[in-house]
């Protein structure tokens, strides 16, 4: 089997997972771009963003058939905010990303893949079954919304991901969103912030190879999207705690091997004479 067959696999199986959920699903990718593939985490944030724009794009129209626009309603100026807030700061995160040294991004990406998985068991043991921790006053909220989808965008920008997994729980914790509304209206904040981080990378050069549109982000990205309409019309049907829980153990596992195994080999390097 070639590597692009093989991308493309892995593309159709995280993507089943983010759509499922109301993810990019970048965050189960990047073990794979860097520990497999052996992409520097330089090269693999802008690739794990042109993948999740795939995802993102295929899923919300299933998960809108689950989520009508009645049920999306209510939150809509939390999420407008929170969408500004992110793009901002992806656009600033993106340029930021290049004074980074190898080194110091890797251990800032081991730092919050460990973080999104412990959101991920969270989110599945935790119910959301509540008005939200936000005062229920318009200013307050969106004031947090914004300050909040800063933090988000940081995140996207350095990880190279769509950030459901941070969003979702700041919709449910914060608003007080039905987990599968949650899923949707993260999905929705997902695309401008993504798409400002692809056109910023897509300036300092970051896709000129041919072989890497080609070879990976194509057919991962066309796996991705097959695989997240048929997560996304398994929404109302799949045991999303469970799975969430699992993605969560499986994140902190993938970036413990693939991340700490590599600083722990910078480190003997660096003892040697």
């Amino acid at each position: 089997m070639g590597w692009a067959a093989c991308n493309a696999i892995v593309g159709f199986v995280v993507g089943v997972f983010g759509g499922l959920i109301g993810l990019g699903g970048a965050e189960l990718r990047l073990p794979y771009l860097v520990g497999v593939l052996r992409l520097g985490a330089h090269r693999a944030v802008p690739v794990n963003l042109a993948v999740s724009l795939f995802t993102i794009l295929t899923a919300i129209p299933p998960r809108l058939a689950v989520a009508p626009g009645a049920a999306l309603a209510p939150f809509l100026w939390g999420t407008i905010v929170i969408a500004i807030g992110a793009i901002v700061a992806a656009y600033v995160g993106a340029s930021y990303l290049g004074r980074l040294s190898a080194g110091a991004l890797g251990r800032l990406i081991f730092v919050l893949l460990v973080a999104l998985g412990v959101a991920l068991l969270v989110e599945a043991a935790v119910p959301f079954a509540s008005d939200g921790l936000l005062p229920n006053l318009l200013w307050p909220r969106l004031a947090a919304g914004l300050l909040l989808g800063v933090g988000i965008g940081a995140i996207s920008s350095v990880l190279g991901v769509a950030g459901g997994e941070v969003i979702i729980p700041t919709l449910a914790f914060g608003y007080g969103v039905p987990i599968v509304t949650a899923g949707s209206l993260s999905l929705m904040i997902s695309v401008p912030m993504v798409v400002v981080g692809i056109l910023r990378h897509a300036t300092a050069g970051a896709y000129a190879e041919r072989p890497l549109l080609t070879g990976l982000i194509v057919p991962m990205g066309l796996g991705s999207a097959g695989g997240a309409t048929v997560g996304a019309l398994l929404v109302a049907f799949a045991p999303a705690a469970l799975i969430k829980a699992g993605l969560g153990i499986l994140l902190i596992l993938s970036a413990w091997k693939v991340f700490a195994k590599g600083q722990r080999r910078e480190a003997t390097l660096a003892t040697k004479p």
